[in-house]
């Protein structure tokens, strides 16, 4: 529960700054017609929205299905980093139809995100926090005790991530990855970003439970439990702890994804494109 309240919180309160920040809309700038072409001379495409942030557009380029750009981009994937720095790879904002990862792209991707530089920072910051609230007191204090913390925060994030990120999506043919909404108020997108954790895509494009985060979270937190965690931590009311703590971690982060787009063009003082009769 500790990890769970550590790192949420930190999570709830960079969201929160960050929507204050939304509190006066963006502008709203007409996007060019079939008579008003930009300068590329292309027109929009039919049904599109809006425009999505550069970070976002770069990372949707077409790209050949299986290959990695020069910065190690799968194809399908994102570039993007929630508040310019945790990896946010598996987002896509106005994704439409999308072709399916395969498993290697899958497993790519996680592993990409997992050892990511910006996660050792990430973990070591919730190490700290453990190291200073004495959790799990059998890892001890002093270097040795954040030693500990820290290697378990580390292999903690990493199983569940590939847990339900790349084994489960694969073996289930389920998509890991999550499409923004984009539309409708606060409350409709946030129960819509809540509901991925029960809900996801399948390769196929249909709806099916989300059993790669569920099932997968659960497997990956009894891995971890009865693995490498103090022997004293290692029964199954930790066990079921650690998973409703990684699932809540989990669907608080992906609510923050669902409006990240929208705090990135406030950041970046970008306004909304819109398509003519869409305000």
């Amino acid at each position: 529960m500790t990890r769970f309240v550590s790192r949420s919180v930190v999570v709830f309160f960079l969201f929160l700054a960050s929507t204050i920040l939304l509190a006066k809309p963006a502008a709203v700038q007409q996007a060019p017609t079939a008579s008003n072409p930009d300068p590329a001379g292309q027109s929009p495409s039919q049904g599109e929205s809006k425009e999505p942030s550069k970070s976002q557009s770069e990372s949707q380029s077409q790209t050949v299905p299986g290959s990695t750009t020069p910065q190690g981009k799968v194809a399908g994937t994102s570039n993007d980093r929630l508040f310019y720095a945790l990896p946010n790879f598996l987002s896509l904002e106005n994704a439409g139809h999308v072709p399916p990862l395969t498993a290697k792209q899958k497993f790519a991707v996680v592993t990409r995100g997992s050892f990511d530089y910006a996660q050792f920072a990430w973990y070591g910051f919730l190490a700290g926090i453990s190291q200073a609230e004495n959790s799990e007191p059998g890892y001890g204090q002093g270097a040795a005790g954040y030693g500990k913390r820290l290697g378990s925060a580390f292999a903690d994030g990493t199983i569940e991530n590939f847990m339900t990120g790349a084994i489960f999506p694969s073996l289930l043919h389920q998509d890991p990855r999550f499409f923004q909404s984009g539309s409708g108020g606060f409350w409709r997108r946030t129960g819509y970003a809540m509901s991925r954790s029960f809900v996801t895509r399948t390769d196929s494009g249909g709806s099916q439970f989300n059993f790669s985060e569920i099932v997968g979270g659960a497997l990956s937190a009894g891995i971890s439990t009865y693995s490498y965690h103090p022997k004293a931590d290692k029964t199954l009311v930790n066990t079921a702890s650690v998973w409703g703590s990684q699932l809540g971690y989990d669907t608080i982060t992906i609510v923050v994804k669902e409006f990240w787009p929208d705090i990135h063009r406030k950041l970046s003082h970008k306004p909304r494109k819109v398509s003519p009769g869409n305000p």
